[in-house]
């Protein structure tokens, strides 16, 4: 998340979104395309703030009235009814959620209960579809087989557990507070309460050596999860990792050495029955067959709906983009005197839509439909015109190219960023 949100447009108090988000919706559901509708929860707290993180999160426990950890609770339920009136006043209509996330910082600061609690207001408030995700992020030094069974036992299905990495001295780099020996412990409970796992991974932290990276990813696999999520680390302005490379304390990231990285992880990874659906995400699926697949991002890179709950959440309906104030304290205020917690909104034009479409479909296994170029002024002719160029270079699948979808090969993945600005003609 940005140091600073963008400005956008004003809000109205009541949150009401513009006519063209019911109308997009109803649109969709009479053509019988899918349109999903999903919640993200942002519990902004940390016991400690590690050095590479912009997330937005709080180390304080408690940030003023509606904002502490005890009633922070009474916050999340609170919007979760501001939602659901606004989009009923906005004739959005009713869907059942798809997908719910719990995000962080550490959610499993929050007691098990409190999270369920706002779980079932959003159930009440909206619904869910048979088989819903629902996601709640861990750090392993939190969870205990006690705690993710009241979790299990309230409706959540799945459980991402922040790894980053099974080596002590990167964990140090990184600040982690976990031991290497919480991991499989944390697995092991999530199993016993019967939920999904994830393993979070973080490559090309300096010190990192290609040993280091190669036992992260074999102790991981160990675990028997269901799905890995492997992201390079960025070294983000404003974080303190960022004004430690500035200082020369810390080396910077080695592009190279991440790229190695990320090529020695999809080796082990697809060894072990593990396949890419995204350029960062494995899913345990030796028959490929979709399964195991984290649905509640899937959503975002398919450009479905959702709103975001929390302290500078962002959220989607049909094309308006809107976000929530960014301190815990100031949002909390606006939920109690009664107003949309949201502070700006904007609808992305076209040119913007595009590049957005192209950006988050060539990410992912199924590509992107080389007929979405057709949005381009000149009718998506430049854009075909490098396709040749960039099969040639190894980084678009040809065949699937040839039938209509820009897949990227595995070289193409380790340059996505060139494959997007060639498609989009930057």
């Amino acid at each position: 998340m940005p140091a600073v949100l963008p400005l956008g447009d004003p809000v109205p108090d009541d949150g009401r979104l513009p006519s063209s988000c019911g109308e997009a919706v109803r649109r969709s559901l009479a053509a019988g395309v899918p349109r999903t509708f999903s919640l993200y929860v942002h519990v902004p707290f940390c016991t400690v703030r590690c050095g590479y993180c912009d997330f937005n999160t709080y180390t304080a426990p408690d940030l003023g009235p509606g904002a502490s950890r005890g009633d922070y609770v009474d916050t999340a339920v609170a919007e979760v009814g501001f939602a659901r009136r606004a989009l009923e006043d906005s004739e959005v209509p009713a869907r059942p959620l798809h997908t719910v996330f719990f995000g962080g910082g550490t959610p499993t600061l929050l007691p098990a209960a409190h999270l369920v609690r706002i779980l079932d207001a959003a159930r009440e408030a909206f619904g869910m579809v048979d088989g819903a995700e629902v996601t709640v992020e861990a750090n392993p030094d939190t969870v205990d087989e006690a705690y993710l069974r009241e979790l299990a036992a309230g409706g959540v299905t799945r459980v991402s557990v922040g790894m980053q990495s099974a080596v002590p001295h990167v964990l140090a780099t990184l600040e982690r507070t976990h031991r290497p020996e919480n991991i499989p412990a944390a697995v092991d409970a999530a199993r016993a309460a019967g939920l999904d796992v994830s393993l979070d991974l973080i490559y090309g932290t300096p010190g990192e050596s290609l040993g280091d990276w190669r036992t992260t990813v074999e102790t991981a696999i160990a675990c028997r999860p269901d799905h890995i999520s492997a992201y390079s680390l960025i070294v983000e302005e404003g974080t303190k990792f960022s004004a430690q490379v500035a200082r020369g304390q810390v080396a910077d990231v080695d592009p190279d050495d991440q790229a190695d990285k990320y090529l020695l992880a999809d080796e082990l990874l697809e060894a072990a029955g593990f396949r890419w659906y995204e350029v960062s995400n494995w899913a345990h699926d030796p028959q490929e067959t979709g399964a195991h697949r984290a649905e509640h991002n899937v959503a975002y890179w398919r450009d479905m709906d959702w709103w975001g709950i929390g302290p500078g959440s962002h959220s989607h309906v049909a094309g308006v983009r809107f976000w929530n104030a960014k301190h815990p304290a100031a949002y909390a205020q606006r939920l109690a005197t009664g107003v949309t917690p949201a502070v700006g909104r904007e609808v992305p034009d076209a040119e913007a839509r595009l590049l957005e479409q192209i950006m988050l479909h060539v990410r992912m296994v199924e590509g992107l439909d080389v007929r979405v170029l057709e949005q381009a002024e000149d009718g998506g002719a430049a854009a075909r015109a490098r396709i040749p160029q960039l099969i040639a270079a190894g980084l678009i699948d040809g065949g699937l190219a040839q039938a209509g979808r820009i897949v990227p090969t595995l070289q193409g993945r380790l340059r996505n960023d060139h494959i997007v600005r060639e498609l989009a003609g930057f």
